[in-house]
């Protein structure tokens, strides 16, 4: 779908107010807005909200031979359908060159068969800073997801269900997470996590990918404008104190999902389906009286005003008339039409048509018509 384009005073505003230090949702220059994640029933469903910004994120595996180059690791494909503006090929070569996780821990018989983890991301709703949400979700789901045990038995490879086995979890090292600054005014103001309307209005962008050790494990800089190195240092100090604050909230969101499973209560989207949440995501309630409407219906029809009854008006014109219920559809030109009839019908104009007869003679060379009367004709003649 096109997006629409912003107005010139919508850009100026826009501007004026990162200018002044102001936001439209009232946030800080440095400020992130409101990050909830949540996970779903099946392992490696996780489901994040970066205020109106949301991803769905679900990772899945299947038994697979290895590459030739490298048959004792296995591999890891990512699918990640996002806005045509984003580039997730940067946090792509993030996860894969950082290794963050161990993948030879999913090699079962070398050579011959390795885990492939997909993780498949989905954009739900696009209000601005997607690269960061689908980072967040991508690695939360990650840490959540599960693999099946497996058993070796000679050349036999048995794959445990979860009720003969405890699924494993994957061996992650650490986990990147990427920060993204907008720039504005050829990099004069900056603010962190821009939502769809700054993007729109600003002029680069900086995304940092780094890791709760201070580690950068990716940097990209877009926008075609040109950076100090004191303003890429401020950055990545910004960014060490924003992803030690996320890694701490999926590492909670993690725990708290793992005590409700272990109580073996509802958990993930399984909590949420009763209360409409999967497809209404938000749903204000108001509460409305409704014992006595009935009654008061019946009272507002009992006592409403019958509206007056209008009559149609007869225009007594040629071409007019009146058209209307329980009214007879009359037109004046009718009777007009039978006014003139009876007038040519009349005695005196039979007797007028009688004695004067009028021969017309045309010419068609001069476009003359010359008329003459029987009396004049005669006496010519004579």
């Amino acid at each position: 779908m096109k997006e629409t384009p912003l107005s010139n005073c919508e850009r100026d505003f826009l501007l004026k107010a990162i200018q002044e230090k102001k936001r439209l949702d009232g946030r800080q220059t440095y400020d992130y807005r409101k990050l909830k994640i949540m996970f779903g029933t099946d392992f490696g469903c996780c489901f994040v909200e970066l205020g109106k910004t949301r991803v769905m994120a679900q990772v899945s595996c299947e038994l697979v031979a290895p590459k030739e180059n490298r048959p004792n690791e296995g591999i890891m494909f990512f699918n990640i359908e996002l806005s045509p503006m984003a580039s997730p090929c940067v946090y792509l070569r993030c996860l894969r060159n950082s290794k963050c996780i161990d993948l030879e821990s999913l090699c079962v018989v070398s050579g011959e068969k390795v885990w492939q983890i997909r993780v498949d991301v989905h954009m739900l709703n696009h209000d601005g800073n997607l690269m960061d949400a689908a980072s967040i979700t991508a690695i939360a789901s990650l840490c959540h997801f599960r693999r099946p045990d497996v058993g070796i038995q000679g050349d036999e490879v048995t794959v445990y269900s979860p009720d003969e086995r405890d699924p494993i979890p994957l061996s992650i090292y650490h986990m990147p997470i990427s920060v993204s600054f907008a720039f504005f005014q050829q990099g004069t103001y900056l603010l962190v996590d821009p939502c769809e309307r700054e993007e729109r209005v600003m002029d680069g962008l900086l995304m940092i990918a780094m890791n709760k050790h201070r580690e950068i494990c990716s940097i990209q800089s877009s926008g075609g404008i040109m950076l100090l190195k004191e303003q890429v240092m401020r950055c990545s100090k910004i960014a060490s104190v924003k992803v030690s604050e996320i890694t701490k909230l999926i590492m909670k969101a993690l725990e708290n999902d793992k005590t409700a499973r272990k109580a073996g209560g509802k958990c993930g989207f399984a909590e949420s389906m009763p209360q409409e949440r999967i497809t209404a995501l938000k749903k204000d309630e108001t509460a409305v009286e409704m014992t006595d409407v009935t009654e008061r219906a019946n009272d507002i029809v009992l006592n409403a005003e019958v509206p007056p009854q209008t009559q149609s008006l007869l225009v007594p014109l040629p071409g007019m008339g009146q058209v209307g219920k329980d009214l007879q559809n009359s037109w004046g030109i009718e009777e007009y039409y039978q006014d003139e009839e009876e007038a040519f019908n009349s005695d005196e104009d039979k007797q007028t048509m009688m004695e004067v007869d009028v021969v017309e003679i045309s010419d068609s060379e001069e476009d003359e018509v010359v008329i003459l009367q029987p009396e004049a004709t005669d006496r010519a003649h004579k």
